[in-house]
């Protein structure tokens, strides 16, 4: 029997407000994710880090800072990864908003292993515009994939609005979840 498995992600944070409300949702369903945090989180709430590693889930960096590689210089943005990296101690790395320079990533690969996605969820996007959240996010369910959440208060409507049921539904069709393993 093949194991259904999917690689739950959630980028942006950690933020004091949503973050803690994932972790519990997380556990509640015994699913491990990844969190591509920003080094300025990090900096700013280190407890939050520190409690997603205890729920034994994974810390990858998405920065520093929020940069676009595609309108950032190459210096600056290689700067700006590595000191992401410094403080949340990690090789893991996803470019913001997935916009890399093939020069940025040349370098940084040698480094880190970089991590992109195959469904991003869009949470982001307010629910009168986002109706249809859940079809979409079920229908882009495979196994194998990559599926970004955003544990900011930007996403946090739609996640408090179809992340259990999206849970609930990976728990019922036999899906369960994974870590980057390097």
């Amino acid at each position: 029997m093949n194991q259904k498995t999917i690689y739950l992600t959630f980028d942006d944070g950690p933020t004091p407000k949503v973050t803690p409300w994932v972790l519990a949702l997380l556990n509640k369903y015994q699913f491990n994710a990844t969190f591509f945090c920003l080094g300025k989180q990090a900096l700013q709430y280190p407890e939050l880090i520190e409690d997603i590693k205890k729920a034994g889930h994974g810390i990858g960096n998405h920065g520093l800072e929020h940069l676009k590689g595609w309108t950032t210089g190459n210096k600056v943005y290689i700067e700006n990864t590595r000191k992401g990296a410094n403080i949340l101690n990690t090789n893991l790395f996803r470019p913001p908003y997935g916009k890399i320079s093939p020069i940025q990533w040349l370098i940084l690969r040698k480094q880190f292993h970089i991590v992109f996605w195959n469904y991003l969820s869009k949470d982001y996007i307010p629910q009168e515009k986002n109706k249809h959240f859940l079809k979409k996010l079920i229908r882009n369910t495979k196994s194998g994939r990559i599926i970004v959440f955003h544990d900011s208060e930007k996403a946090f409507p739609i996640l408090q609005t179809y992340l259990e049921d999206y849970f609930f539904w990976l728990k019922t069709n036999q899906f369960h979840t994974s870590l980057f393993s390097l």
